[in-house]
């Protein structure tokens, strides 16, 4: 089968991969409609985080083309969301919530596992992994919506439930990319009151406003938070999401939160120094980490198909599998959100 392949920074290439086939009986095989590029995998992509060579990806949907023989809750023809990780859904880890730590499971695109730019991806742990969606024939806009759950939009709603946003909360969101931008559609799900989103970008601030932000930051660094106390009366916010990942961004979020309050925190760290006198000292909290996304899909899904959040507008690149290269090109180069890959037809 045709894939991507992360061949060194800077170097995505097409290749050939053997054709994935069941290797237990908890195994699906997944013939994948759409990928995409994630804010993580540029990571790799600009020699940030270390990568093995090889399958690179895991945000897609697909249709099942084989099943194990233990397999259950999904059938072969079925339309399917995969969360970035897999799952048995009954270790003492799932069983707590936290499915993106199963003590069996893993990640696709590494370790030899498939990788979501792809033609088609061997998904273990099958039955507590996928995720069916209920019909066929949704419009391609729904579609988008559902390959955003995938990640983004559960790893959004994930900064939003980890800093404990509740209805008439004041919110900020530290981050302006894809995971940034469902943050906010998160936050105003949740019935937060006030969203303060901080971006530069033009583009970007419009979609967070359409999306539910309700104030607009360009500011960074001391001028951000500066900003942000004389909003709220010099107390700070009720919950601030970190969506990035960067030292600064951190800082950020930690200076803007009020005391008592959480930051949220979901960016895959570089450089990061957590702030500790600022929790001991100002009683602010962290949470967040790795989105336990199977937890969130199905009511996410839910909402998706019933038109009430629309995460699929994030996707403002769209490629082939061919040129997948050009989908993360944009986004290192800040050309685009985030880069939609189209693989297969339904």
């Amino acid at each position: 089968m045709k894939a991507a392949i992360f061949s060194g920074p800077h170097r995505i290439d097409v290749g050939n991969r053997p054709d994935p086939v069941i290797a237990a009986p908890t195994d699906a095989i997944v013939r994948v409609v759409m990928g995409c590029v994630c804010g993580s995998d540029l990571w790799y992509y600009r020699g940030d985080s270390p990568h093995e060579l090889g399958p690179i990806g895991h945000e897609f949907i697909g249709v099942v083309e084989d099943l194990g023989a233990e397999v259950r809750g999904i059938a072969r023809g079925d339309l399917v969301v995969a969360p970035f990780t897999y799952s048995d859904g009954t270790c003492p880890n799932c069983l707590a919530g936290v499915t993106s730590q199963c003590v069996n499971g893993g990640s696709f695109g590494n370790r030899g596992i498939d990788g979501g730019q792809g033609e088609a991806v061997r998904v273990p742990l099958a039955g507590s992994t996928l995720v069916k969606v209920p019909s066929f024939g949704h419009s391609d806009e729904t579609m988008l919506s559902l390959l955003a759950l995938s990640d983004v939009m559960c790893t959004g709603h994930h900064a939003a439930v980890s800093a404990g946003v509740k209805p008439g909360s004041v919110v900020a969101v530290v981050g302006d990319g894809a995971v940034g931008l469902c943050a906010v559609i998160a936050a105003k799900r949740l019935g937060a009151a006030r969203i303060i989103a901080l971006s530069r970008n033009p583009a970007r601030q419009a979609l967070a406003r359409e999306f539910g932000a309700t104030d607009i930051l360009a500011e960074r660094g001391d001028a951000a938070t500066a900003a942000v106390k004389e909003m709220t009366g010099d107390i700070g916010v009720d919950a601030a999401l970190e969506c990035v990942g960067t030292n600064q961004s951190m800082a950020t979020a930690f200076a803007i939160a009020r005391p008592g309050s959480i930051v949220g925190a979901i960016g895959a760290p570089h450089g990061v120094v957590v702030p500790i006198e600022t929790v001991i000292f100002r009683n602010v909290g962290l949470r967040g980490g790795v989105s336990p996304a199977r937890v969130y899909l199905p009511e996410l899904m839910d909402d998706v198909l019933a038109g009430r959040i629309n995460p699929g507008r994030v996707f403002d690149f769209e490629t082939d599998l061919d040129h997948v290269a050009e989908g993360y090109a944009a986004m290192d180069e800040r050309r685009a959100i985030k880069s939609l890959v189209r693989v297969g037809a339904l």
